[in-house]
């Protein structure tokens, strides 16, 4: 029974690995963007959101960028990484992930949809993983500049697993440069 005045736990809170998981630290990339709404202040709320995934610690997270969406129409991107370290196992992780999503109001009506929140889970570890329901490392994260600026802004040295540096792959990129994102949401972007 709760305690006069406390409050029930979120969803978010009731998240928990799964049985039999290690309790050993691990270091997961997870990928942020938004573009409906006010896409910067959407980020940032998630950042303080992913502060209390339970079991888990943000230790740092990059510069937020601008960019154009892929494969549909719609507003520009506001786009972020976030290094996390966490006990959850990687679908305990997707989860708590997903339940964030959620929380900001996040539907999946059609593919590439305009979003309030998309939390990717990039890389865990060195994990490969070909899953349904969990694909590690995220499936073109090595092909999309959104994704491996931030990233190398975190960790100059990163590796894709089953794909090498991510460095390489960005230098492959032939894409606009990102800007970051200036400001509020002014719409302004400022050159890198």
């Amino acid at each position: 029974m709760a305690c006069p005045g406390s409050r029930p736990p979120s969803r978010l809170e009731q998240v928990r690995p799964v049985a039999g998981a290690s309790e050993s630290w691990h270091r997961a990339y997870i990928g942020l963007g938004a573009n409906l709404g006010q896409p910067r202040r959407a980020l940032e709320r998630a950042l303080d959101d992913l502060r209390r995934v339970p079991q888990s610690r943000v230790l740092a997270a990059s510069a937020i960028y601008r960019s154009p969406p892929e494969g549909a129409p719609g507003p520009d991107y506001a786009n972020a990484v976030a290094l996390l370290e966490t006990t959850l196992d990687p679908w305990a992780l997707l989860q708590a992930l997903q339940t964030l999503e959620g929380a900001h109001g996040r539907t999946r009506p059609y593919r590439h949809a305009p979003r309030t929140l998309d939390l990717d889970l990039l890389l865990y570890d060195s994990l490969e993983v070909a899953d349904p329901s969990l694909q590690l490392p995220h499936p073109r994260m090595h092909l999309r500049a959104f994704v491996l600026r931030p990233l190398l802004e975190l960790s100059p040295q990163a590796v894709i697993p089953g794909h090498g540096p991510a460095r390489s792959w960005l230098d492959r990129l032939d894409t606009p440069p990102l800007r970051r994102w200036q400001g509020q949401d002014d719409g302004r972007p400022q050159d890198p």
